[in-house]
């Protein structure tokens, strides 16, 4: 086999005008009619299954990133039609349309939607169906992981539609406030619904960002370094990344807001020690950075449209990443710009206005480089061009009013007003949806291979551009009149009349420019003529294949000298399997797996194929939640067996049986399959998640030091249970974690040797049981009450916390014991055993930091 890491696919990335070094360069070319029998292997492989079926068991990225984004959307169009609502009760002061209580649902789903289930999901979908056909891959790094992701996002925002038409939906604002969302004075399940509907919604997110990080990192063109990818790429890579970090903290304020809601566990209430200033540390932890969250991908389109509109190439591209990494770093250090008002000291108001003033000088590089790059070429003023005018536009007069909002006398003034409203609409509508508008304007052609109606695109951007600078700059004006947020009638403030019903036609007038974009999309998929292909002549892979898109992207997969030679001139080689990995003639799905840094040829990796399990687990989830709304909690450990079955028999997908024969990709070059690798695609996945893990953790932390150093009611009342006993206990626990690491451990670095891996995983699966016994006795007798105080319910979370890692660790173990048993671990093969020494290890660092944290006096006082 040849010497992966001196192949020359893996070497090649030097400039164009040199003689090519890659491995494709040596394959001779193929007759044109190669290119159909190519064609056919990877329909029949990568495609979906026909009829309805094919719909539930698709689990191919095209497919799944259209879905994702076509059910944003849907959702998009309900909270644009809750937005109408909204200008209809404001357009007279009176508000006679709507009463209060409904108008508070209103606008809290509005929010809502536009926020978790349009903004964030949209992302998610143009990542989805771009990053393969950009980095030259065939499908994202977990099919079925992305499946899983979509049912969770569809089944969180019909949970949440469904309520507000039973007219039980959250009415609390889309940030659900403490303890206005408490349930002395929130009851009923609105809350609830927003509460398990937005996480459930959220494990959508964190598997995207997973799937988008491992992806980029893993699956580039060989040769096609970090810093040579596209600019979407690194785009999407910050934005993954904040996501990884950004998301935990919501999660966290939503599950111990909810555990708070059912079974009275004081984490928000200040008589028993809990501050409701906690739920707004973490959820603006989440909410600052997810403005950055929405706004990079948008970003990244504009680099990636600018310079093909321009027929130029960007300019400044390390400047460019540079900026990109430093917003990814200065967004979680602002998240306190959202709370100047609830009386934090003068020197934090000063450290965080700094900030946010900081911020601007990343985003503004980046503005700086397009506008360069625009300077430099020639500009075509086509339709994706025109929304990028709205942007720069929108986008810029909504960073200003940021600023002056960063400046905290002015943000004590303008706090909580619709001048605050018409600041996050021009950054939101102007930095996602314009950016958004052009992208569609762009890759139709790619999606649908036709062409639009001339005239109606134009007609659509004007008549939006118009509606939306008419609703929202009048409302910069109302607000520093004093008009507040959230309220549904004004009767005492004539100064409001007019500006707000102007307000209202203008916001009718840009959802007809809406209107008419869709019905531009419909015109063109249905009536457009044939395109020819990279109809633009752009540079990008996403352009070198046929249109529209097939499932497999590529006949052949490209390198590094692909790239480089442009969209076109890719095209018929990589058709006619020129290429690296030609057709699919094991009739498997197969695609390359490369290093981190240098993209140098790795392995390659065996892809499931179509499976309605993804659907089965998230029905499941969804079982969950809905039995947690109805408030049926001793059934929820049956939904939670059910879930955990359905993941045994997921992880058990992951073992795909491929031999040990080495695969060939190129004349002269063959890699090993995953299964003799360490560092597969699955490993690089649980990094990721134990990223989000630890942040979930450290978020947790945080709220244990908050409430100690800042919540009333402190010191805790003195115990009541055994503090001896529960000691011992909890070393007991930390020891057996400790324990499982160090045999997962041994049984990762014997394995080569042969050593009884079997007796080891069993030992491990018996480490894990004997912490969550210990635990379990330390529940029933040796812990208060968790509704005694707010650090009795902390460490009641503290505990469940490290429960739920032993038993996850527990079932690691089981797994890796199995394939012992199978014979799918030997010398050559580590199987689950890498990962298991992962989670063992990171699940013994949080047990014995929880275990200081609860004996440690000084941490409770």
């Amino acid at each position: 086999m040849t010497d992966l890491a001196a192949s020359p696919a893996a070497a090649d990335t030097g400039p164009t005008d040199r003689k090519p070094r890659d491995a494709a360069a040596a394959i001779p070319p193929n007759p044109p009619q190669r290119a159909l029998t190519l064609h056919r292997e990877c329909d029949r492989v990568w495609s979906n299954a026909p009829g309805w079926w094919g719909h539930v068991t698709a689990v191919n990225h095209t497919s799944l990133g259209l879905r994702f984004m076509g059910t944003a959307l849907v959702f998009f169009a309900i909270g644009g039609v809750l937005a109408m609502l909204i200008r209809a009760q404001l357009s007279t002061p009176a508000g006679a349309f709507l009463d209060t209580e409904l108008y508070n649902q209103i606008f809290t789903m509005h929010g809502s939607i536009m926020m978790f289930l349009f903004a964030i999901p949209m992302l998610e979908g143009l990542g989805i169906y771009m990053l393969p056909k950009m980095l030259g891959s065939r499908d994202m790094a977990f099919p079925r992981l992305t499946a899983l992701g979509y049912w969770c996002f569809l089944f969180g925002g019909l949970i949440m539609i469904t309520a507000l038409l039973f007219g039980v939906a959250p009415r609390d604002g889309w940030f659900m406030y403490t303890p206005l969302s408490s349930a002395t004075y929130s009851p009923g399940i609105n809350a609830d619904v927003w509460l398990l509907g937005v996480t459930f919604v959220e494990i959508s997110a964190l598997a995207a960002a997973v799937e988008i990080t491992v992806t980029i990192l893993r699956q580039r063109a060989p040769g096609m370094k970090l810093t040579q990818m596209p600019l979407f790429a690194w785009y999407m890579l910050g934005t993954s990344a904040m996501m990884l970090v950004g998301f935990p903290p919501l999660i966290l304020a939503s599950v111990l807001l909810e555990i708070e809601r059912a079974f009275d566990w004081p984490f928000f209430d200040v008589l028993r020690g809990g501050d409701p200033l906690l739920w707004a540390h973490l959820f603006w932890l989440f909410g600052h950075p997810e403005v950055y969250i929405i706004f990079l991908p948008a970003a990244g389109a504009l680099a990636t449209i600018i310079p093909v509109m321009c027929r130029t190439d960007i300019v400044g591209y390390g400047a460019i990443v540079a900026a990109i990494l430093a917003l990814v770093f200065l967004s979680f250090g602002l998240w306190v710009h959202h709370m100047f008002t609830v009386g934090i000291p003068h020197m934090a108001l000063a450290f965080f206005s700094a900030a946010s003033l900081l911020v601007a000088i990343p985003t503004a590089v980046q503005i700086f480089a397009w506008i360069a790059t625009m300077w430099k070429g020639r500009p075509q003023l086509e339709l994706p061009m025109y929304y990028i005018l709205g942007f720069f536009l929108t986008f810029v007069m909504g960073g200003l009013t940021g600023v002056m909002l960063a400046v905290v006398p002015f943000n004590w003034q303008a706090h909580d007003t619709h001048f605050v409203v018409a600041h996050l609409h021009y950054v939101l509508i102007g930095g996602f949806v314009f950016p958004l508008l052009a992208a569609g304007a762009y890759w139709m052609p790619q999606i649908t291979g036709r062409t639009r109606v001339r005239g109606l695109g134009e007609a659509a951007f004007f008549t939006i551009l118009a509606g939306f600078h008419g609703t929202f700059f009048l409302m910069h004006l109302t607000g520093l009149l004093g008009m507040r947020r959230r309220i549904d009638v004004y009767s005492g403030n004539p100064e409001w009349i007019w500006l707000n019903l102007t307000s209202s036609i203008f916001g009718f007038v840009m959802a007809i420019g809406f209107a008419l974009f869709l019905l531009d999309m419909i015109l063109q998929t249905t009536l457009g003529q044939r395109v020819p292909r990279n109809v633009w002549g752009a540079p990008t892979l996403d352009w070198a294949m046929p249109l529209p898109a097939p499932a497999y992207n590529f006949a052949s997969l490209p390198s590094r000298f692909h790239a480089d030679a442009g969209a076109s001139a890719t095209l018929v080689p990589l058709a006619r399997g020129k290429g690296l990995l030609p057709g699919a003639p094991r009739d498997r799905r197969e695609l390359l797996v490369t290093s981190i840094g240098s993209a140098r040829l790795d392995h390659v990796a065996i892809l499931p194929g179509n499976t309605a399990l993804p659907l089965a687990l998230s029905a499941s989830i969804g079982s969950f939640v809905l039995l947690m709304l109805a408030g049926l909690y001793t059934l929820t450990p049956l939904s939670l067996v059910v879930v955990a079955v359905l993941i045994w028999v997921w992880v058990r997908g992951f073992v795909i049986r491929t031999g040990d024969a080495p695969i060939p990709v190129a004349p002269g070059i063959e890699l090993p399959v995953q299964t003799r690798r360490r560092r597969t695609l699955v490993w690089s996945g649980v990094v990721c998640l134990l990223l989000a893990n630890g942040t979930f953790f450290a978020s947790l932390l945080f709220g244990v030091g908050f409430l100690h150093v800042v919540a009333a009611n402190w010191p805790a009342p003195p115990a009541q249970a055994d503090q001896g006993a529960a000691a011992v206990l909890v070393l007991a626990v930390a020891v057996a974690m400790i324990v499982a690491a160090g045999l997962a451990r041994l049984a990762d670095v014997r394995q080569p040797r042969d050593l009884n891996v079997g007796g080891l995983a069993f030992l491990g699966a018996a480490a894990n049981l004997a912490a969550l016994a210990a635990l379990t006795a330390l529940a029933w007798g040796w812990m208060d009450d968790p509704t005694r105080h707010a650090r009795d319910a902390l460490r009641g979370v503290l505990a469940g916390y490290v429960g739920l890692h032993a038993l996850i660790g527990g079932g690691c173990a089981a797994f890796a014991w199995d394939q012992t048993r199978r014979g799918e671990i030997s010398a050559e093969h580590a199987g689950a055993l890498p990962g298991w020494r992962l989670w063992q290890d990171f699940a013994a660092a949080i047990t014995a930091i929880s275990a200081a944290v609860v004996i440690g006096q000084g941490a409770w006082g």
